[in-house]
């Protein structure tokens, strides 16, 4: 793992998406085509701002979608789609090639059926993401399963989750907060070539130095970050400021 800390989220935000960049041209070079896992909330709001005016073929880019919970339409006010849509998607400059969003209004079991037809046999080229206030990963909350095989799972959502739904103004109440979501599965995002981990914001300090500094456990899910042969992670002040440093 790559750790980068910056002065401020925006300085993040735009060296996250330069790495991302960076790496879907490579792909697009060596292959043709490209594979891209995108990530919402609060901490991406910089990183897809930054890329979707990347200078990139995206006509030749499939984009796959994280998490989404389920039971919300896709007009909600929280719902992921929509946030993909306004603040990534409608700002590219070309269609990607595909864009596969999560339906989960729908049965959620058939739909993860439905998305698992969709992934690719080979590793994703890129997997953006972030970390939790509880150290969750996409949807992954503690204790996650690392080893389910299934690339998309229905999964429960802690109240400690639930509560930072609340705290990002995305819901009104905690009540109000799905208990459920699909999610993409650990082992599935973990078989990218490439992951871009941003995280901003003081309230994740304590997650990211658990996730970093600590022992690889499905009670700190971003800690199998450590693992993974090619993962950036990109940090504001603030969020890094329990880590021990070099």
């Amino acid at each position: 793992m790559k750790v980068h800390i910056h002065t401020d989220r925006s300085a993040m935000g735009s060296a996250a998406a330069a790495e991302a960049a960076a790496c879907l041209h490579a792909a697009l070079v060596a292959r043709g085509h490209a594979t891209l896992v995108v990530a919402t909330g609060t901490s991406q709001l910089e990183v897809l701002a930054a890329l979707a005016v990347s200078d990139i073929s995206w006509q030749d880019v499939d984009i796959f979608h994280l998490d989404e919970y389920c039971g919300v339409a896709a007009d909600h006010p929280a719902s992921f789609r929509r946030y993909l849509r306004e603040r990534f998607h409608d700002l590219l400059p070309h269609r990607p090639a595909a864009f596969h969003w999560i339906g989960a209004d729908r049965d959620p079991l058939a739909e993860c059926q439905r998305l698992a037809g969709l992934v690719p046999a080979e590793d994703f080229d890129l997997v953006l993401c972030g970390i939790g206030e509880n150290a969750h990963l996409a949807f992954n909350d503690p204790p996650a399963d690392f080893e389910a095989a299934d690339p998309y799972l229905v999964v429960a959502l802690d109240e400690a989750c639930r509560v930072q739904q609340v705290g990002e103004g995305w819901f009104p109440t905690i009540d109000a907060v799905p208990t459920q979501a699909i999610s993409m599965s650990i082992r599935r995002l973990m078989a990218a070539r490439t992951i871009v981990c941003s995280v901003p914001d003081t309230r994740k300090a304590a997650a990211v130095r658990d996730s970093v500094e600590g022992p690889v456990t499905p009670t700190v899910p971003a800690s199998i970050l450590q693992r993974h042969p090619d993962c950036r992670l990109h940090l504001d002040r603030t969020a890094a400021a329990l880590c021990a440093g070099p």
